[in-house]
């Protein structure tokens, strides 16, 4: 009994994989260079002469066309396992972004822009898969916390060495980005080979014969349980099959499970709030209703991450001990609080404060949703659909976030906007509250 307790309990010093420590190394880089691309791409888009609202539909292209082409990402991981589908999708996005230092006019841009948003979504569910398929069960948690974390980090130095870049030219920052993905091409190639992590199993040893000082043991009453085999766990350890071959875990399955449809649901919460409404009416709030200027708007923003931050360095681990459910419970607790009292803030000090809260809880369910669905899929299956289903959820929340926020904002105001985000995180909490606990 002991000793199944033991075995049951997540170890929080399990040793990492050498595969995943480059995962998160490339996904910092992926984020360092999408974030020197994201200040300069609306003023490059307006520089061909074009309204606001057209450089704005620059931006939603490359989202647009990810929500658009992730049914097609989940076939082709499935298809063609996560590491060509990860590598290729790179080489597209890489592609994409040397396309559009060199466009002649608005229209090329859009288009090559658009295009881009096919390789994101399939290095983004490659990834993913990655991930699954190569972290120890007992840290799933951790790995998605890892994971995460390296994208913030790179996400706050991008824009950083955006600005600086985009004063060499507004071409120039769309070239340092697509040699930035040349060489996570490059990383992923030659140092990720295409193994599959195995998973744990038990290893059946007979009861010896004979006591510990080589005399017979004494007769205990239950003949038949002491000769029992007794079963020793024995740890996970990549094995060299080629990913391809994994079988698939087909989408219909996925969606029998409460659990996944919870994290559907909670996926598309933390989209709406955390990547729809933070980043298209945090900025225009900031202006309108505290009268502020742009600065603070993005003081807020980087607030906004830095509680996200704080948050991972500690939500994984529990999300690995406390289990997932709780820590996804908790995480839409808070953040749907923090964005629901963002729109009644009347003045800066209070709107960083809050800012800071709301991501706080973005970080705290963020690692447990993905942790939720790898417990769903398990190491030794691929599950690309299931994967692109999850990642559509979100870009569906951070679509359909901005443009039903702003129609609220325009018939009534700000506050009921924000309060919009309370309600859509309580409907995936009451999702939540009578799925079961994922983490074995």
């Amino acid at each position: 009994m002991l000793m199944s307790l033991t075995t049951a309990l997540p170890d929080p010093s399990v040793k990492l994989p050498r595969e995943i420590k480059v995962l998160v190394a490339a996904a910092f880089l992926i984020a360092v260079g999408f974030g020197i691309v994201a200040p300069v791409l609306p003023q490059f888009a307006q520089s061909f002469n074009v309204s606001v609202s057209a450089a704005a539909i620059v931006v939603s292209a490359f989202a647009f066309t990810r929500l658009l082409f992730a049914p097609l990402s989940g076939v082709l991981v499935e298809r063609l396992a996560e590491r060509r589908t990860y590598i290729v999708g790179i080489v597209i996005v890489a592609a994409s972004s040397a396309a559009c230092a060199f466009a002649q006019n608005y229209w090329q841009l859009l288009l090559y822009r658009g295009l881009g948003g096919i390789g994101s979504t399939m290095f983004t569910v490659a990834s993913m898969g990655l991930l699954i398929r190569l972290a120890p069960p007992q840290a799933r948690g951790r790995v998605s916390s890892l994971y995460s974390g390296s994208f913030l980090l790179g996400g706050i130095a991008g824009p950083a060495i955006g600005g600086l870049l985009a004063g060499f030219g507004l071409q120039l920052p769309f070239l340092v980005y697509a040699g930035a993905l040349v060489l996570v091409a490059l990383l992923v190639a030659t140092q990720l080979p295409a193994l599959v992590a195995a998973t744990p199993r038990l290893a059946v040893v007979p009861r010896p014969a004979t006591g510990p000082d080589g005399a017979t043991p004494r007769p205990v009453a239950a003949d038949v349980r002491a000769a029992a085999p007794v079963r020793v766990p024995v740890p996970a350890v990549p094995v060299p099959v080629p990913a391809a071959k994994a079988r698939p875990l087909p989408l219909r399955a996925a969606l029998g499970l409460p659990a996944y449809r919870a994290v559907l649901v909670s996926g598309f919460a933390n989209g709406w709030s955390a990547f729809g409404i933070r980043m298209a009416l945090v900025p225009l709030f900031a202006t309108a209703a505290l009268g502020a200027g742009p600065q603070v708007a993005g003081i807020s923003l980087a607030v906004f991450a830095v509680g996200t931050g704080v948050a991972l360095m500690f939500s994984g681990r529990l999300a690995d001990t406390w289990g997932r459910k709780p820590m996804i419970l908790l995480g839409l607790a808070v953040n749907g609080i923090g964005m629901g009292v963002l729109g009644f803030t009347g003045n800066e000090f209070w709107f960083f404060v809050v800012s800071a809260i709301a991501g706080l809880g973005s970080g705290l369910m963020g690692p447990a949703q993905q942790a939720t669905v790898a417990d769903v899929i398990g190491n030794d299956r691929s599950g690309g659909k299931v994967l692109a289903t999850f990642q559509m959820s979100q870009d569906f929340g951070t679509i359909i976030g901005p443009i039903a926020a702003g129609a609220v904002v325009d018939a009534f105001s700000y506050g009921p906007a924000f309060a919009m985000a309370t309600a859509v995180a309580l409907l995936a909490a009451l999702f939540w509250l009578p799925a079961r606990e994922t983490q074995r």
